[in-house]
């Protein structure tokens, strides 16, 4: 269902490599733009292509409370109910127990969550977790995790990583018996997470574990939410390492360009953020000098692209004065248009980086990236 095939790797870790999926094969590293509730906010699947994307993600728990797995099911699944042909990763809910914490009680047996649309009740548990990714049919399932709100806590870090060791189990159990019944056959590969907070020891052994039950691929989990930026690249660089070279490493929820750059130097394979889309909405619009904030008076009267260099359409055809009116009146096409430009310069950048990995010159494109990107909006 899911191979990972490295075809080139470089000094210090990272790798040029291909996926292979039931929908076809992923370039990687590479980045997945986010759909959550099956569609990428303000973009269609064509202009997806368009700017380069390969694959998607979406978040499974969202999808399970509306419309619901069953009747995405019944539709054809995810990939026929939201019009896209291409590979899918379905987040599990995981994250949620962190993001919605006021709303939802964790036990070992699961999670009950008060949905946030009508405040009904909503369990969630490692099993169901499996079997929704399943109905829903996509490429990639993520099994069920905790994730700890005190990354640099050692009691909060190890108790997340030891329950999601123990849920790993439970997912894969589940997997391993829908697929000897052929009614609940299912096409979904699951991956595991590294739990661990900021502790090197407590990740470690939390990988060992993990990798134990032998799954297509693994993610490192729980960064990312709060702590110093520094912690977080320390313990993103060690905890690669600790992962089989053979599998998909995936990077979850990180994705500022500098992120990416960095990340893929020290190995990882799949990316996923908010950040461009999210960005592009709010008149934030990247370039390899760094982001521009279009909605500034100083693009008022500028007919100039966004960046000259770019191959988008929204670079080809409009200008920076013209996007700045757009945001200005907060018409809907200026926040698509933006959209357009940010997953196709996020495309861009990760064909450039593969490309560096693939020469051997990754260490001077990731020097002269960093040197020329700016990290303040403009």
């Amino acid at each position: 269902m899911i191979e990972m095939e490295v075809l080139s790797q470089c000094a210090g870790g990272g790798r040029r490599g291909r996926l292979q999926t039931l929908h076809g094969p992923v370039e990687t590293p590479a980045f997945m733009p986010v759909g959550t509730y099956g569609s990428v906010r303000g973009l269609t699947p064509a202009q997806l292509r368009e700017a380069g994307v390969e694959m998607l993600l979406a978040n499974s728990y969202h999808l399970a409370l509306r419309p619901g797995a069953e009747n995405i099911s019944k539709l054809g699944g995810l990939h026929s109910f939201m019009g896209w042909d291409g590979p899918i990763l379905t987040d599990s809910g995981g994250y949620q127990l962190f993001s919605l914490a006021s709303s939802v009680k964790i036990a070992e047996e699961g999670a009950v969550f008060r949905s946030h649309i009508d405040g009904a009740r909503f369990e969630l548990s490692p099993e169901s977790c499996v079997r929704v990714q399943q109905l829903l049919g996509v490429d990639v399932g993520m099994v069920f995790d905790a994730v700890s709100a005190e990354p640099g806590d050692r009691d909060s870090a190890a108790s997340a990583a030891a329950r999601t060791l123990r849920w790993a189990c439970r997912s894969k159990a589940e997997f391993d018996r829908s697929e000897t019944e052929a009614a609940q056959a299912s096409k979904t590969a699951f991956f595991a997470i590294m739990q661990g907070g900021l502790f090197e020891d407590l990740r470690r052994e939390n990988a060992a574990a993990i990798v134990e039950l032998d799954f297509p691929g693994y993610a490192v989990g729980g960064l990312s939410v709060g702590e110093a930026r520094e912690e977080t690249m320390e313990t993103a660089e060690f905890s690669v390492a600790l992962l089989p070279e053979a599998k998909v490493r995936y990077m979850m929820g990180m994705g500022t360009p500098t992120d990416l750059v960095c990340l893929s130097g020290w190995g990882y394979d799949l990316f996923d953020c908010v950040i461009p889309t999210r960005n592009a909405r709010n008149g934030s619009l990247f370039t390899a000098a760094g982001a521009i904030s279009i909605r500034n008076s100083r693009y008022a009267g500028d007919d100039t692209a966004v960046e000259e260099s770019c191959g988008c359409y929204c670079c080809a055809n409009f200008s920076r004065a013209y996007l700045h009116h757009l945001a200005k009146r907060k018409e809907m096409l200026g926040a698509t248009l933006a959209s357009i430009h940010n997953v196709y310069f996020y495309q861009s950048l990760m064909g450039r980086i593969r490309a560096a990995l693939e020469s051997g010159r990754y260490a001077d494109f990731r020097a002269e990236f960093l040197d020329r990107y700016q990290g303040v909006e403009q």
